[in-house]
């Protein structure tokens, strides 16, 4: 019986450690050739030397699997390292099917606090680093396509966060990138369905180096009991997204953790409102808008997540 990604082939961006790292061996379980990109440095904020170890010790453990593998060091957030990424795919595997987006920093602090650099180093290898390895794969598959190949297959699976659609007062570099990051993923999905490729995000919860901090504490799991935050909880549904069986799911997002998938729905209007003349007037405007604020829960926003059951107990 075959593998459902037998005969594909496959990059994973930031794969040396923690999700990337559950994410590649997943999908070299499934079937595919894997290239295991990391830049190895130690620190979550992108400090330190980079290291090709990490990367290298995943891919090793792929082939010692009997898997398929090469590691790839390198920063994605380079507009050149990425194209030498997916040409590192092609040359190796004949070609690329499936894009792992999952490499980034942490660099946190309130918004009054944040550096110009804090800001934009983060935005740099989350958003960045998205834009250029999906503009490179994305000129493959089109160029494929252009050629007269018929059947092209493509899949793009993001890495998003839950930072996102429910805000995070220390983190509005991350957020604000993890927000850019649905925004290319959806944009991608729509020019490139054309060609037979989908684009999805994640937003994942789990614990690993990038949230040590966070996850501190937080449903530490019985001995002998999988971690309801491992990493591996995560790892399926990229498979899945990866694979043929999900060429009817484009554009969109989903939220996972711990043996929970959501499906988030897209931005509804959640209320209406009509002047009463040719414009509004402040006047109007405040007699309207005020009370209805006013009946909503101190704090809340536009993202509904404990209709999801994200919310910490």
């Amino acid at each position: 019986m075959s593998l459902p990604l037998e005969g594909l082939s496959a990059i994973v961006t930031g794969a040396g450690r923690g999700l990337g790292r559950a994410e590649a061996l997943e999908l070299a379980r499934l079937g595919a050739a894997v290239v295991v990109n990391d830049y190895g440095q130690p620190g979550r904020d992108g400090s330190g030397a980079a290291s090709a170890a990490p990367a290298e010790e995943v891919a090793a453990e792929i082939r010692a699997a009997g898997g398929r593998a090469v590691a790839h060091l390198g920063d994605v957030s380079d507009f050149e390292t990425a194209r030498a990424l997916v040409d590192l795919a092609v040359a190796e595997f004949g070609k690329l099917d499936v894009l792992v987006n999952n490499a980034g920093i942490l660099r946190d602090r309130m918004v009054f606090s944040m550096s110009e650099d804090e800001w934009d180093s983060v935005v740099r290898v989350h958003l960045k680093g998205h834009f250029n390895t999906t503009h490179f794969a994305a000129v493959h598959w089109r160029g494929r396509s252009k050629a007269g190949e018929t059947g092209v297959y493509g899949r793009i699976v993001n890495t998003s966060s839950e930072a996102f659609l429910a805000g995070s007062a220390g983190q509005p570099n991350y957020a604000a990138a993890k927000g850019g990051i649905v925004g290319l993923t959806t944009s991608s999905a729509l020019a490139l369905a054309r060609y037979g490729v989908t684009a999805n995000a994640i937003c994942p919860r789990a614990r690993t180096r990038m949230t040590e901090d966070v996850f501190a504490g937080f449903g530490e799991p019985a001995e002998g009991e999988l971690d309801p935050l491992s990493p591996e909880h995560v790892a399926p549904l990229v498979g899945y997204l990866a694979s043929p069986a999900a060429a009817g799911v484009n554009g969109q997002l989903l939220v996972v953790h711990g043996g929970m998938v959501a499906v988030v729905d897209r931005p509804k209007v959640s209320a209406k409102f009509d002047t009463a003349k040719e414009a509004f007037t402040y006047e109007e405007l405040d007699s309207l808008l005020t009370p209805h604020y006013a009946s909503r829960p101190a704090g809340e926003t536009f993202a509904a997540t404990e209709v999801l059951g994200l919310k910490k107990d």
